[in-house]
């Protein structure tokens, strides 16, 4: 993650360049609110004494740490009915992945978990999902190709509840946060599920691919004001240069990140730890 080494890096043994560094900053994907805030803290730092690499690096984890949560609530399952989360993104960010990680990880925790196969738009979408829930050990409602999402969310909701699951997982269909009658549909399924329980879903989840940088917070920003969102799903949280699209989100919008994925394997996911995140982030 470290993806305020080459800043740090930057200014070690010589004296800072303000605006090198105000670029710098945003250039990690903080966004400009948390840059600002950052400068401001160390500009009054450098009226007492001049300031150093290490100053940046300690006052970027003290303006980061106060606004990402230590350890976001876990999601538990509910007393006597499943728990929804629907599963949203754009194309391309790893969301059906994301969704068969998210199983599997409740399934380690002795939660039973149904898979509703939402992605109707994209033929090879169901059958992916279908070959990661053989993997992971759950049943999967799926429909045919260009059937209605919202109706098969309902008919997912209907089983989930009959058989006491746990957690229904909707894998929704890919689509551009610029599109609103894409969007609009999404609202459709969340008024379907409404409809089994006026709380469904609980949760709505948006994977965002930590490498994209401000077109995730745009994204995010787009998801929120359509659907109303929960958390986020990371993805690709596993190299140098990334994740600052965390903090951005977090600051400008206030939405948590609830999981990250950091590789390929069904095990490289987790709940995401903000004392982790802070640690690890210079």
């Amino acid at each position: 993650m470290r993806f305020f080494r080459n800043i740090i890096e930057k200014f070690t043994g010589k004296p800072v360049d303000w605006d090198e560094l105000e670029e710098l900053l945003i250039r990690s994907d903080i966004g400009v609110p948390m840059t600002m805030r950052i400068l401001e803290a160390l500009h009054e730092r450098d009226a007492r004494s001049r300031i150093s690499a290490s100053d940046i690096s300690e006052v970027a984890r003290e303006e980061i740490g106060r606004i990402l949560p230590i350890n976001p609530p876990p999601i538990r399952p509910l007393p006597a009915k499943p728990k929804v989360i629907l599963i949203v993104g754009v194309n391309g960010t790893g969301k059906t992945t994301s969704t068969a990680k998210l199983a599997h990880f409740f399934k380690q925790r002795r939660h039973t978990v149904l898979l509703a196969a939402a992605d109707t738009f994209r033929a090879a979408a169901i059958e992916q999902l279908g070959v990661w829930a053989e993997r992971v050990g759950v049943e999967m409602i799926r429909g045919q190709y260009n059937a209605d999402p919202a109706a098969l969310c309902y008919e997912a909701y209907q089983a989930a509840d009959k058989r006491n699951i746990e957690f229904l997982l909707c894998d929704t269909a890919g689509r551009l946060h610029t599109k609103t009658n894409l969007m609009a549909e999404l609202g459709k399924v969340k008024r379907s599920l409404a409809k089994c329980d006026e709380k469904a879903p609980q949760e709505t989840l948006l994977v965002v691919d930590a490498t994209t940088g401000g077109n995730a917070l745009a994204q995010a920003r787009q998801f929120h004001e359509a659907i109303g969102l929960t958390g986020l799903i990371v993805t690709k949280l596993d190299g140098s240069g990334k994740g600052g699209v965390v903090v951005a989100i977090r600051d400008e919008l206030g939405i948590p990140t609830r999981f990250v994925g950091t590789g390929e394997k069904l095990e490289d996911f987790a709940e995401f730890d903000g004392r982790d995140f802070v640690a690890n982030m210079v």
